[in-house]
């Protein structure tokens, strides 16, 4: 087995940062513009407070993110920062023109939660910790964009290239990176640099993505009674060996190198206790940094699906053969910034500017499709501090907010080249 220390070697590593880079990341703090721009964060705290309850309390369920789109769109609207429309995908995209030209640099924090429609988003507070499914992953993501546009506005702070701030679609579950996705389509306008806002560890630069492949697994057969019909094949009993299959199969893939991982995440299917049924349904999601170790997790998978079905075939007396149908629901690509690139030294000279040591991670992000064809790519924190992201106890505190947002503004104005 992969040890707990081996894991968090591969995910977390220093950033060495070339002088030259700290050198602009101090000359741009000190400028009186950029300086203005973090005094008119530091005050607000209570607006940004309100800004996150409001698109908490807005739903945004998977494939249903409309209502919180238009609330995100009509704050943009009101900094000021620049013209803001919603494309074809949904992505709220709010764009502030540059003096330069150049290809943009767009800011992304995904708009969208893991929760059904229905879902109780409510927030409560708790003195400086606020309750509420998705506070945090991602809403706090999405405040720190209006505050990026409204201390870019207020400041009057310029840049050569394009700025884009996205509130983005389908990052989530099976939304399979959607939004992000309709920003990199075939024919679509270059982005020279993206910046990802999710997670809250301050000191982390994602620069390496996750990839990851997802399937659903269907075994039909002709059912019957548990009784009567037995000897007929059963889903249930074909889609358990192919699941023992698979797991003998991977846990070696996974076992060394680079951290990679498997998971059946849902199984279902039958009608009753004394019923053969005549479905099993099982959901799978397998991930990896490593494209090679992903598609071997892949074809392990693969023959696993078919020797289950295959061994329960072969041991059936009565009725029709099982079937089996494996459908893609999502597919991830993985992917490696270069560490010495301009947007990654940037990043980690602005987290020295504010006393942090910068390190680099590998996660599944928006990030993922930029970073799988080769545009730079990063994803940074969006402030505070998050805990139980994805479940109905989500927690979000308070606690070092602004320093996220001022960070990620030095990375973007160095990135977009700032225009005094």
């Amino acid at each position: 087995m992969i040890s707990l220390l081996a894991a968090a070697a591969f995910l977390f590593q220093p950033l060495a940062v070339e002088r030259r880079y700290e050198a602009e990341a101090q000359d741009l703090a000190a400028d009186p513009k950029v300086a203005a721009a973090m005094t008119a964060l530091d005050g607000m705290g209570e607006a940004s407070l309100e800004d996150l309850v409001a698109i908490t309390e807005t739903p945004a369920p998977p494939f249903g993110e409309g209502p919180r789109a238009k609330l995100v769109a009509g704050m943009l609207e009101e900094t000021g920062f620049g013209t803001v429309t919603t494309d074809e995908a949904g992505n709220v995209v709010a764009r502030r023109k540059g003096t330069g030209g150049g290809e943009p640099v767009a800011v992304l924090a995904h708009i969208d939660t893991v929760f059904p429609e229905g879902t109780d988003v409510t927030v409560k507070r708790d003195g400086d910790t606020y309750a509420a499914p998705g506070i945090g992953d991602n809403a706090r993501g999405v405040v720190l964009l209006l505050e990026l546009a409204r201390a870019i506005e207020e400041a009057g702070i310029e840049t050569q290239r394009d700025i884009l701030l996205v509130g983005n679609v389908g990052e989530e579950g099976l939304g399979d990176l959607s939004g992000v996705r309709h920003l990199f389509r075939e024919g679509a306008e270059p982005l020279g640099a993206l910046i990802a806002i999710d997670g809250s560890e301050a000191q982390r630069i994602v620069t390496s993505a996750v990839g990851s492949n997802r399937y659903r697994v269907r075994i039909e057969g002709p059912g019957g009674h548990s009784w009567s019909d037995f000897g007929a094949p059963n889903p249930h009993i074909a889609l358990a060996r192919a699941i023992a299959a698979f797991d003998e199969a991977a846990r070696p893939i996974t076992a060394r190198g680079p951290k990679s991982s498997y998971s059946v995440g849902r199984i279902g299917g039958g009608t009753s206790v004394n019923s053969i049924p005549f479905e099993s349904v099982m959901e799978v999601d397998m991930r990896s940094g490593d494209p090679e170790k992903l598609a071997a997790l892949d074809e392990a998978f693969q023959k696993a699906m078919r020797a289950g079905l295959e061994a329960e075939n072969k041991v059936r007396r009565v009725g029709e053969p099982l079937t089996l149908a494996v459908e893609p629901i999502g597919k991830r690509p993985a992917g490696q910034g270069d560490l010495r690139s301009p947007l990654v030294q940037h990043a980690g000279a602005a987290l020295r500017a504010f006393g942090l040591q910068p390190e680099t991670a590998a996660s599944s992000t928006d990030a993922n499709v930029p970073l799988s064809l080769g545009v730079p790519a990063i994803t940074l924190s969006r402030g505070g501090r998050s805990v139980r992201a994805h479940s109905l106890d989500e927690r979000w505190t308070d606690e070092e907010t602004q320093r996220a947002t001022k960070i990620a503004l030095l990375t973007l104005l160095a990135e977009a080249g700032y225009a005094p």
